[in-house]
């Protein structure tokens, strides 16, 4: 029974484990595909192309006797969904990476449950009360993240060659004179502000994503009409853009490779398996693995890609993730405070009742 119990607590934490190694790998996919001239806009077409084929047939066969009529109240929900999370999120997120790294990048994308707090707070979903440890630490882990973006923004320091004694695969005619040089500050700053929207808009698929799943509880359906979404406005983007069939054309290379991975495995697979550790375990438990994907693609991007590691990322990227831990902390201790409150409240209630019943 003992092994069994084990056995039961190790799978979610390797399950995240293997999500963020997934995810990892998925940036570096982005930047090889980049490097070797594939458009942004495009790769992200291509991404949500190959998800919905995936998750479309999954959602049919699964769902297809518990899914609830669609209203045009949840189909624009799930279409608001498709343009934040999906086509406005994943095209700033690849043109950031495009313009600085994926290591970069990875940094700045740990502010989205500082910025998923910001919002809440702007749409009054949440309410910020300074008075309790709870809400000084949300406060605090946020303007800490965002104090570590723009360290990682605007100081760069010197380089540190720690990782770079491990042996390299060869990659040369993908990644040659793209991260041999150091990146130029405009495109730093440009690629920071961008990583840094998409956060938000993240966060704001999030909102709406929450709102959307109370009344349509249909996990895999949710993903694939929000993956078609995502699939026409992102074609459409790309398309306004490059009208030229060379920048859509894919043979059997490294374009091909990224966009497949990008949508069957990064989209398609990962889905089920992060909504199994979401209903098992909870968001805090999510949450607090994000961290390892900026471990992963620093050394990936190292090995894979050259790129140079920084005194100032390294810096930056403490802040960033030791501010979400004091954001998640303090969302820990809030829901702990708000259980021992409606505990103690539904101790009351039957002393009281007791009492009256006495009485009569």
């Amino acid at each position: 029974m003992g092994g069994g119990a084990g056995e039961a607590a190790i799978r979610p934490v390797a399950a995240m484990v293997l999500l963020q190694f997934l995810f990892s790998v998925l940036q570096i996919f982005i930047k090889l595909a980049m490097n070797d001239g594939m458009d942004a806009r495009v790769l992200v077409a291509y991404r949500f192309m190959f998800a919905a084929t995936f998750l479309c047939p999954i959602a049919f066969l699964l769902e297809r006797k518990k899914r609830p009529p669609l209203t045009m109240k949840v189909v624009l929900q799930l279409f608001l969904c498709g343009l934040f999370g999906f086509s406005i999120n994943q095209n700033l997120y690849v043109l950031a990476i495009k313009l600085t790294s994926a290591t970069f990048v990875t940094a700045i994308s740990n502010l989205t449950p500082a910025t998923t707090f910001l919002l809440a707070i702007l749409t009054r979903l949440e309410t910020l009360k300074l008075k309790k440890p709870a809400g000084q630490a949300k406060l605090l882990g946020t303007l800490v993240g965002m104090g570590g973006a723009m360290l990682l923004t605007f100081y760069k320091g010197p380089e540190i060659t720690l990782l770079r004694g491990l042996p390299r695969p060869k990659l040369a005619h993908i990644t040659e004179n793209h991260q041999s040089h150091p990146i130029p500050r405009g495109n730093q700053i440009i690629g920071s502000f961008l990583g840094i929207i998409s956060c938000f808009t993240y966060a704001t698929w999030l909102v709406i994503q929450a709102k959307v799943s109370k009344v349509y509880p249909c996990h895999y359906s949710i993903a694939a009409m929000v993956c078609l979404f995502g699939a026409f406005q992102s074609t459409v983007i790309a398309v306004c853009v490059h009208r030229d069939m060379e920048h859509w054309r894919l043979g059997l290379n490294i374009r091909l490779y990224s966009s497949a991975y990008a949508g069957l495995i990064a989209s398609g697979s990962a889905f089920p398996l992060l909504s199994w550790c979401l209903r098992k375990k909870g968001p805090l438990f999510i949450s607090v693995f994000s961290p390892l994907m900026l471990i992963f693609v620093a050394v990936l991007s190292s090995i894979l890609l050259d790129e140079a590691l920084y005194l100032g990322s390294v810096l930056g990227s403490v802040l960033i993730v030791g501010g979400l831990y004091v954001v998640l902390w303090g969302k820990a201790k809030e829901a702990t405070d708000l259980s021992q409150d409606e505990n103690s409240g539904k101790e009351s209630i039957p002393v009281t009742t007791n009492s009256e019943n006495e009485v009569k």
